[in-house]
């Protein structure tokens, strides 16, 4: 019989039991029934004819042994009988069986949940070809426009082409905007905008990723050749999905970007997001159409705009060293060949000590890898530690259940059933349990999942990061399973199966057994505490930097600020348009006099956002070519909306226009440090290094304000304000700082730029509080889920300490009523068992100590403004833990004080 008939008999018999046993039955009947007749023919009586067909058949129970055992599955059988013992047994305890699984749903859950997260953040590869031979110039993920020679992070689309000619090292190369253009377009002729999030590339994107449409084509060399003239794009499945419907005749349809109209030419794959994680671009369109998509970015044939990173694959039996050493060597040479190169020799110094690090790209760029990488490992190890915790509560709850079932454990040993039997019995309802309790936590991820996912965007747009469950996560919740179920498992299986036989069969109580299992038990507790210990005191140190962040004092005043964008060049307006600052002039004046409005101003930044920054000149002073001016382009009102107080000179005012002397106002970090000695009012300074020769560039300062930050976990940084009225850069955030309700002012305010300008596109409506408290996202998360977490890891704790405490109390019902006959007053007996208590609970925290200070060093890092060593913080965290125990040793000791000496001896 070949492989597949036999495994079909196999698993007829195994799922037609019953019918197997009655025809194995019957034939054995009609074998003996046989011999009988043989016997009875020779001329035996029948009884004695009967006796001797048995003797020459055999042992009827051990043929249907083996008959079993050779056409099915007896270890699956015995597995699932196993498995349905252990069922009715859990069913028999519900309570135990209900902590049990909702401790495992959590500590699984968890685990799960914060392993989805690292997973698609850190671990996952690129969904494209061959991703592990994909390697980056530059080490960081910068993103904007670089003006500093020598730059080998960013670098321009001239050098991308040389060095694409001109390289030995790579098979295809490839270049990408650093910067997703977040575009109000139309779909076809649609009246209504909508965001399009477009990457911009260069035409070997696709073709170096080795990702193919799965409907059209994708962009080409073609599309990249000339500037301006190749209207193209792919949009990608979720967009074709959610904006087209997944209209087959995809292809015919367009895209208006700012004034451009885009031909669709392709689909994207399902599985492709791009090259960075935690982005799902909508678009992706050639670099030859840069200048023609909102906000319109210049410099694709500037020899030093630096915007683009350079991915490339390595050529096959090439090296990272390899690849890295002839960048190296190139990356000079084609700066030195632009004809535009300012070989100063700052610049000569520059160039000499630069290196170009080649990274991979096999998990592709992620800023929330730089923002998240650290507070998912260590909520990873705090789940890590829940489900400890969880697995040695469960581990003594099934001790004091096999206590209980001691006597059904001795009969079916004295029966003749073997160690190994029952512990593969005991074992396999614990593994029953974990697998129940792994489904549950399953469940529970998925959920968490959603919640997390809400918490990283902090009320913006949803986070583009697939955390859905897939193989890799089930294997790993199956892995924690079958981990979960050995470690709270196996000890008390070997401690039920360690018997006294006799003893046993007499009695399932004894004082024997209380001193041979309590000493785990109440080792299982200490255990617990001294964890909880470690989470209770991680909880209170991410509270307090949480705390402490809240009260940084940021230079201005956050409250009653209402913030949004404005996005005026997906509406046709480019910089320098007079009709532009026309527009905001009005917008301001609009908004100002509106009821409950204080003050209103346009900025290029508020705070946590993006910034154009410099070196500057400052005549007297040396030149400092590694500091760096952050420069904010700002609306008159700018310092009355943000109360930022003025500390020297003037604000601006209606006379800085474009015919007057430019202006700046610096902050006083700027004018202590960068300036001579002395008021620097009056004072003049150039943006840039010595030799821009701009006059635009040449700033006449006129006042000081006070320092602020734009991050509150960073120092303050040198800024100067420039006004809007004398710049053509970009400005599209809008302040105004109202009194009243928040919902009213901000409807009226948006009804009032789109009188204006009805086409205007707004987004990100907000407060300039809830912006700043975006900024530390993540210390917010870590703060709430170690608090979480720490405060289940105590519950189970305490479950622990009130189940163990329980059982001895039941276990020393005589000897507490024979204490009670002989005088011994309620309150005595009472306090023994919270003192009993009390000691395992300062034992607990004895061993947590010096492991909590120890591991401080781990997430000192993470925290802002306290110490790992923090002394409140530990003092919180055992306070907690004391008076948590105290709650969970009242209970039984309350019940033993309350014992009838007269019932508690009937008993015994």
């Amino acid at each position: 019989m070949g492989l597949g008939g036999e495994l079909k008999r196999r698993l007829q018999m195994l799922l037609r039991r019953g019918q197997f046993r009655r025809d194995l039955d019957e034939e054995m009947r009609l074998h003996l029934a046989l011999r009988r007749e043989q016997q009875m023919a020779a001329g035996i009586d029948p009884e004695r004819a009967r006796q001797a067909a048995m003797r020459k058949f055999g042992n009827t129970t051990r043929i249907q042994e083996r008959s079993t055992a050779a056409w099915g599955w007896s270890w699956l059988e015995t597995f699932l009988q196993d498995t349905m013992y252990g069922v009715r047994s859990m069913l028999r305890t519900p309570a135990i069986t209900l902590v049990a699984l909702v401790s495992l749903a959590l500590g699984i859950g968890a685990n799960t949940a914060i392993f989805s997260f690292l997973d698609a953040v850190m671990l996952r590869s690129l969904p494209v070809q061959d991703p592990q031979r994909l390697v980056k110039l530059g080490a960081q993920d910068w993103a904007g426009i670089a003006d500093s020679f020598a730059c080998t992070e960013l670098y321009s689309y001239p050098f991308y082409r040389q060095l694409q000619r001109k390289n030995r090292v790579f098979s295809d190369t490839a270049a990408l905007f650093s910067m997703t253009n977040h575009v109000h377009g139309f779909v076809d002729k649609r009246t209504e905008s909508e965001l399009i999030n477009v990457n911009v590339i260069s035409g070997t994107y696709f073709q170096t990723l080795g990702v193919h449409a799965q409907l059209g084509r994708v962009i080409d060399e073609n599309d990249d050749s000339s500037e301006g003239d190749h209207p193209v794009v792919v949009i990608s499945n979720g967009f074709w999905k959610r904006n087209l419907g997944g209209d087959p005749a995809v292809l015919h349809h367009k895209l208006k970007l700012g004034s451009v109209v885009f031909d669709i030419v392709g689909v994207a794959p399902p599985e492709f997001f791009g090259t960075k994680v935690g982005e799902a671009p909508d678009a992706w369109a050639p670099l030859s159409m840069l200048v023609s998509i909102p906000p319109n970015w210049t410099g694709r044939n500037d020899n030093f705009s630096e915007s683009l990173y350079i991915v490339a694959r390595l050529k096959p039996g090439v090296s990272m060293e390899q690849a890295t050493a002839n960048v190296n060597v190139l990356f000079p040479q084609i700066l030195r060949s632009f004809p535009d190169a300012k070989l100063t020799q700052q610049n000569l110094s520059a160039l000499a000590h630069a290196h170009v690090q080649l990274e991979s790209m096999t998990r592709g760029l992620s800023d929330l890898r730089h923002t998240y990488s650290d507070p998912l490992k260590i909520l990873m190890a705090i789940v890590a530690l829940v489900l400890l915790i969880a697995c040695a509560n469960i581990a003594n709850l099934l001790l004091a259940r096999s206590t209980a079932r001691v006597r059904e454990l001795a009969v079916r040993q004295a029966l003749g059933a073997g160690r190994m039997r029952i512990i593969r019995q005991l074992l396999t309802e614990s593994l029953l349990l974990a697998v129940a309790g792994g489904a549950l936590g399953v469940e529970f991820a998925v959920v968490a999942n959603r919640l997390l996912l809400r918490m990283i965007a902090a009320g913006q747009d949803a986070i583009a990061l697939n955390v859905s469950l897939n193989l890799q996560l089930l294997g790993f919740t199956f892995a924690v399973t079958i981990v979960t179920a050995l470690l709270f498992g196996t000890l008390p299986a070997l401690r039920a199966t360690r018997l006294q036989l006799t003893e046993s069969l007499k009695s399932g109580r004894g004082s024997s057994e209380i001193g041979g299992r309590t000493p785990l038990a109440k080792a299982l507790v200490v255990g617990q505490v001294a964890l909880s210990l470690v989470l209770m005191m991680a909880a209170c140190l991410f509270l307090r930097t949480l705390v402490n962040l809240s009260r940084v004092d940021l230079g201005f005043n956050k409250e009653n600020v209402l913030r949004l964008d404005i996005d005026a060049s997906s509406s046709g307006y480019k910089y320098g348009d007079p009709r532009l600052r026309e527009m905001y002039h009005q917008i301001e004046d609009r908004v100002s006099a509106l009821p409950g409005v204080k003050a209103a101003s346009f900025s290029s930044f508020t705070f946590h956002e993006g910034a154009w920054d410099s070196m500057i000149t400052v005549p007297g002073m040396p030149i400092n070519w590694h500091v760096d001016v952050k420069h904010n382009i700002i609306g008159d009102a700018y310092f009355q909306v943000m109360q930022i107080p003025l500390m020297a000179g003037r604000a601006f005012g209606s006379q800085d226009t474009m015919n007057s002397p430019h202006v700046a106002i610096i902050s006083e970090r700027m004018a202590r440090n960068l300036f001579p000695a002395g008021s620097p009012v009056g004072h003049v300074y150039r943006i840039g290094s010595p030799d821009e020769k701009d006059p635009q560039e040449q700033m006449l300062v006129v006042g000081v304000v006070k320092d602020m930050k734009r991050d509150v976990d960073e120092p303050t940084e040198y800024i100067d304000y420039l006004p809007y009225s004398q710049r053509d850069e970009g400005y599209g955030d809008f302040e105004v700082r109202y009194t009243g309700d928040y919902g009213a002012i901000a409807s009226e305010v948006q009804q009032t730029i789109h009188e204006i300008n009805r086409g205007l596109p707004i987004t990100n409506v907000t407060t300039l509080d809830a912006q700043v408290a975006r900024s530390y996202t993540n210390q917010t998360i870590i703060a709430r889920l170690s608090a979480f977490f720490a405060v289940v890891a105590v519950f189970l704790s305490c479950i622990g300490l009130y189940g163990l405490m329980s059982y001895l109390v039941s276990r020393r019902t005589g000897e507490i009523g024979i204490r009670m006959a002989l005088g011994a007053a309620p309150a005595d007996v009472g306090w023994q068992v919270m003192r009993e208590v009390s000691l395992w609970v300062a034992s607990g925290v004895g061993v947590g100590i010096p492991v909590t200070l120890e591991a401080g060093s781990l997430v000192q890092k993470m925290l802002f403004g306290v110490k790992a060593t923090d002394a409140a913080s530990l003092i919180a965290a055992v306070s907690v833990l004391l008076i948590a125990g105290l709650v969970a040793g009242y209970l039984p000791a309350r019940r033993a004080s309350r014992v009838d000496p007269v019932i508690a001896l009937r008993y015994e």
